[in-house]
């Protein structure tokens, strides 16, 4: 049976589920050909593929495709789950979506699921609506767990740096947490190099070491590498998770022949028309032309890049359907 046909047959089986409304988990899901990783010096294994709902987990996307789309995921070993409090849109409706999974399909699996969720950006108004004070942090996650329908998330993250509020306001914030019973572990994104190195020992000195951190980083952003980020988490044994690893679509086929008329940048949408210049196309064909000819996907070549750096442990990937899901971890 060709890859294709193996799709088709796991596609049936999740429309199967949804028919009868009971998830029928696949048996074989740790047999699938997902690889773990360790991240940096802790106990916890993530896919090398995880799943983000950044995008297309909204209150505005169909609940049923949400459905699909997790359910192939967790059939294929993605046991990670990466959200935010103001995912969506609208802001906290990601979450919701969640916890509609969790009550409907994924109760009976919580204790094989990684679920992590941030707070830092903007998520209601008035003074303590983002940023990293410990009123931001404790209440958003509070609210987080309600949306969710979980008792704790396995990973929670500060979602960036505070330039204002005092690091150790936030880094504590972060051991109450866990201290709390609310994460198991705690996460930073984007933060500078400095503040990271200074997080990393604070929260070790408190017994509540810092698990992974999440940045930009793919072919075409390589910043975490030019900063030093890298080269600081694999020195101090913490992982490295990378979001956006297709560059909102670009490092796919998808803009190889212009600008599709539903996609993103024909929308102005996160990604602008003017970001594909003449010379940035050139380099996607000469990237495509490279990866068709080792049998992959330029997609697929991007994501194993990433995965190819130091103390990367897992790449974050969206998706708008299993077909897309399917092609993306098959690498």
């Amino acid at each position: 049976m060709n890859s294709k046909q193996l799709h088709d047959v796991k596609l049936e089986h999740v429309r199967n589920d949804l028919s009868d409304g009971i998830y029928k988990v696949d048996k074989s899901r740790y047999e699938n050909g997902m690889k773990y990783n360790r991240c940096g010096n802790s106990g916890v294994l993530l896919p090398q593929v995880s799943l983000g709902f950044w995008h297309n987990f909204g209150g505005v996307d169909p609940y049923q495709r949400s459905k699909e789309i997790t359910h192939y995921a967790f059939d294929h070993g993605i046991t990670h789950f990466d959200l935010a409090n103001n995912y969506g849109p609208p802001y906290g409706s990601a979450e919701e979506t969640f916890g509609r999974l969790m009550d409907d399909s994924f109760r009976p699996y919580r204790d094989e699921l990684f679920i992590s969720s941030k707070a830092g950006f903007d998520m209601w108004e008035g003074p303590y609506g983002n940023f990293g004070s410990r009123k931001h942090l404790i209440a958003s996650l509070d609210q987080s767990l309600k949306r969710m329908h979980l008792e704790y998330v396995d990973l929670f993250y500060s979602h960036r740096y505070d330039p204002d509020t005092p690091l150790e306001e936030t880094l504590q914030a972060l051991v109450d947490i866990v201290h709390q019973g609310k994460a198991l572990y705690v996460g930073l994104s984007r933060w500078p190099l400095e503040a990271t190195r200074f997080a990393i020992n604070y929260l070790r000195d408190q017994h509540v070491p810092l698990l992974i951190y999440q940045g930009k980083l793919n072919m075409l952003n390589k910043e975490p590498i030019d900063e030093g980020i890298l080269d600081l988490l694999e020195a101090e044994q913490v992982g490295f998770i990378s979001f956006s690893p297709l560059a909102q679509g670009l490092l796919t086929n998808r803009y190889l022949n212009g600008i599709p008329a539903d996609s993103r940048m024909a929308h102005e949408q996160f990604l602008k028309s003017s970001a594909l210049t003449p010379e940035l196309l050139a380099q996607l064909r000469q990237w495509n032309a490279e990866a068709e000819a080792d049998g992959k996907t330029l997609a697929q070549r991007a994501l194993q890049w990433i995965l190819q750096q130091k103390a990367v442990t897992s790449v974050l990937i969206g998706a708008s359907s299993t077909q897309q899901l399917a092609t993306n971890i098959n690498i």
